[in-house]
Formats: structure tokens, C-alpha cells, sequence
């Protein structure tokens, strides 16, 4: 995680106008929201990361509601009546930027939004029950720095369902520069706001603009007076510019060859396999082969595809003639044909929830009479993944499939289905 001080200088405005990224983002287009759901770690979060999109939205006629998780007290402990007046000042703001708006205020502890994970998840969970389908959720960005926003975040991501997710940065502007790492530019969205309407919303917060030593000073404050807002989109597949951008500083980017938590994986992703044989296989995400490598011996006819050119050309020297390694993007052009093994490992966070729905659905009609899906993924979020491991193997549970194996890690998760519910045992004639 990101660790920066808010009172140390950051990157000035200036340093970030002046990158031409800034200004050429996809737009965010709201033409299917019917709903806006903004969630905030602290009273000041939603207007300064979403303000101007809750003031657009409202003179739509999108009906809005702001959900803030915590009481905001931490920034001045000391005085029993903070929690009250940042209620109150949020209440301000959101009239300003969208009267009649709903607003409600979670209560949890300030800086405690970790230790109350369970609780929060159960709060927000309930109050998007009753959330249109078409409604997009707003949530602070994952990868802030802050760890009420990363936990936040986390929350509002598990929660959301299959609504649009959007993240709002707010103190990436500060620590980060154009050219940081981290900064998510392939998954940026821009809209155009009211810049003046956000700039007077965000003054109701004088407990945090004002005084000797604010928590918002001056430079902060310039980064949210842009005439544009921009938001990192959960529901975005990650591409193939950014699969190359990966491998064009490293040949094995996550230490396939030489960690032996990738050895051990693969060794227990062919230890379950069903079948000691496959007559056509297919691997999807199959990296510079060394699970290829693998399965070839154990498949008379293996096609395994990738995103990234480079990473393919790593495979077919490794694996040479034993089996056929294309670039390929499975969300827009999956393999045609009939296939008794499916791998799937490391690789459905990439696609979204509505890419990696399309990518099921052309597995379960290619899949063979009989035939096996293998599935294995990382639990711990990554920032710039759409979706976790849970996430992506509770979407493969919703298929339908009969589970044959489950195995669990704090790590990784590794499952195998089967349209033939049998066990191996069962196949055997042993039980």
C-alpha cells in the first residue's frame, strides 16, 4: 500500500494539466444509469471525488444517495461535537449539489473501518438492496493510499453486484505524478461538471478547509476545481496495451519459473484433473507456457491462447510442436470448437463481471459431453484487477456446474467442474 503524508507537498495541479492524459479519457457516459449511489469512507470524500458527477446527475433527473460510512470524528478527536458538524457540513454540501438528494450517515468509528469490515459490508450491503439494477455505484478508488478508502473501496466492490462500479481518486493526486505506476490511466473515464457548483459545495467543509492547519490545504483543494472529474471503471476488461506494458519490463512479470508457490500450483492444478487423458484441450491465459508445458503430456490436441504477443512467443518455444499457442482475446474472439478440458487459471479478474459472464458462456457451449473446467486464482485484491479470485469463482458457481473438487487457500482458490457429476472414484467403478 501507498504510504504518503498529506501535510508534505505533493504533485502540484500544473504537473498533472499539463499531461495530455488528463484530458483525452474515454467519456463517462451515463446513458443506462437510473440511479447514482455514492459511497464515501468520510463526510467530504463524495463531494471532492464525485461532486460534480452528483450535481449532473441531479439536474437529470437521476435520483441520488449518498451513503458516508463513517462519522468522520478522527479529525478532531478531541472535540465531541466534530461528528455532528461534518454531518452537518455534508448535509450542506449535497443540498448545494443536489437538493432533495438522500443522505445518510453509516456512523462507523473514524479510522476503524477494518477492524468493522463484517458490520460496514452488512450496511452497505443492505441499504443496495433495494438499488435499481441499472443503477452505478460510486465508491472511493481501491488503490488511494488511504486505508479507509482501500477498505471502503474493497466493501463497495464485494457489494455492488453486477452494477457499473466507478472509483474516485482523492489523494492519488497528491502522492502519485503521470508517470507513477500506479496510476490507473487505461481504466480512466472523464466527464465534464460544473466546476463552480463543486467548488462552492466543497467550501461547506470548513471544519477541513479552514484554520491554521486544515486537513484540505490549498494545493490539495486545486486538483478538485478541474471542469472534469474522473473515475476508474471496476467493469472494464484490462487489455491487451496493458499485458504488453507488463511484458515489456519483464519476460516473466510474476516469477513463473523461478517461485516455488507458482511450482507448487501447478503441480496441484494437475494433480486434480480428473482424467489422466484429454482428447482437445483448451488453455485460456496461458502466459509464457509453463502450465502448458505441463498439460501437453497429459492432452492429444492442446490450444492455448493468450492476450499478449510476447508472452505467446515465450510459450511456443517452450512447448514447440506439443501443442498450439495463438494470440488471442477470448472475450471478443473465444476459440471455435469442442473441448473436453478447459483451463482456466489466473486469469478471469482481467475481464470484468460482464466480460468474464461472456467468457462463461462460450465455455459452457463448447465444453464436450463430459466435459472439465479447471479454474485457479489469487485471493488477495490487486488494485487493478476489475474483480478478485472470490469474486470470479462465486460468478463460475452461478453457472451451474457440478463441482468435483474444491480446494481452498488463503492464497488461491482452485476448483474443477464437470458436466459429468461423477467422481474419479465413481468413474472408476471403485464407489
Amino acid at each position: 500500500m501507498v504510504s504518503f503524508d498529506a501535510s508534505e507537498p505533493g504533485t502540484p495541479e500544473h504537473g498533472w494539466v499539463a499531461d495530455a492524459r488528463l484530458r483525452d479519457r474515454p467519456p463517462l457516459r451515463l446513458d443506462d444509469t437510473d440511479e447514482l449511489v455514492v459511497i464515501a469512507a468520510h463526510p467530504d470524500d463524495e463531494t471532492l471525488g464525485a461532486g460534480g458527477l452528483i450535481a449532473l446527475c441531479a439536474a437529470r433527473g437521476i435520483p441520488v444517495r449518498v451513503l458516508c460510512v463513517t462519522d468522520g470524528s478522527a479529525s478532531d478527536p478531541a472535540d465531541p461535537r466534530t461528528a455532528r458538524r461534518r454531518a452537518a457540513e455534508l448535509a450542506a454540501a449535497i443540498d448545494e449539489l443536489a437538493p432533495g438528494a438522500a443522505v445518510e450517515v453509516l456512523g462507523f468509528p473514524d479510522g476503524q473501518t477494518r477492524e468493522r469490515q463484517p458490520q460496514i459490508r452488512e450496511a452497505l450491503a443492505s441499504a443496495l438492496r433495494d438499488a435499481s439494477d441499472r443503477a452505478t455505484v460510486v465508491a472511493p478508488w481501491r488503490g488511494d493510499g488511504h486505508r479507509d478508502h482501500r477498505v471502503v473501496g474493497e466493501i463497495a466492490a464485494q457489494v455492488a453486484g453486477g452494477r457499473m462500479l466507478l472509483e474516485y481518486p482523492i489523494w492519488m493526486w497528491h502522492w502519485a505524478n503521470p508517470d507513477s505506476p500506479e496510476v490507473p490511466w487505461s481504466r480512466m473515464l472523464a466527464i465534464d461538471i460544473d466546476a463552480g457548483k463543486k467548488i462552492r459545495a466543497i467550501g461547506c467543509f470548513q471544519s477541513q478547509i479552514a484554520g491554521e492547519r486544515p486537513m484540505l490545504r490549498r494545493e490539495v483543494l486545486e486538483h478538485f476545481h478541474r471542469p472534469q472529474e474522473l473515475f476508474i471503471a471496476s467493469d472494464r476488461t484490462l487489455g491487451r496495451d496493458y499485458f504488453d506494458a507488463i511484458y515489456a519490463r519483464s519476460d516473466d512479470p510474476w516469477r513463473f519459473r523461478s517461485r516455488w508457490y507458482e511450482r507448487r500450483k501447478r503441480a496441484i492444478t494437475l494433480a486434480v484433473l480428473p482424467h489422466d487423458h484429454y482428447s482437445r484441450a483448451l488453455e485460456i491465459g496461458c502466459s509464457i507456457g509453463l502450465l502448458t508445458d505441463l498439460l501437453a503430456s497429459r492432452c492429444d490436441d492442446l490450444l492455448a491462447v493468450d492476450i499478449a504477443a510476447s508472452a505467446v512467443e515465450r510459450a511456443r518455444e517452450r512447448v514447440g510442436a506439443r501443442a498450439t499457442v495463438r494470440a488471442q482475446d477470448v472475450v471478443t474472439d473465444f476459440p471455435e470448437g469442442e473441448y473436453d478440458l478447459v483451463v482456466l487459471s489466473e486469469v478471469g479478474y482481467y475481464w470484468g463481471t460482464s466480460g468474464l459472464r461472456t467468457v462463461l458462456d462460450r465455455i459452457d457451449a463448447s465444453l464436450a459431453p463430459g466435459g472439465v473446467i479447471v479454474a485457479c486464482h489469487w485471493r488477495h485484491p490487486v488494485v487493478d484487477y476489475p474483480l478478485t479470485g472470490d469474486d470470479v469463482h462465486a460468478a463460475i458457481a452461478e453457472m451451474g456446474w457440478p463441482r468435483l473438487a474444491h480446494h481452498l487457500e488463503d492464497d488461491f482458490v482452485l476448483e474443477v467442474f464437470s458436466t459429468d457429476p461423477r467422481s474419479v472414484a465413481q468413474r472408476e467403478g471403485l464407489a
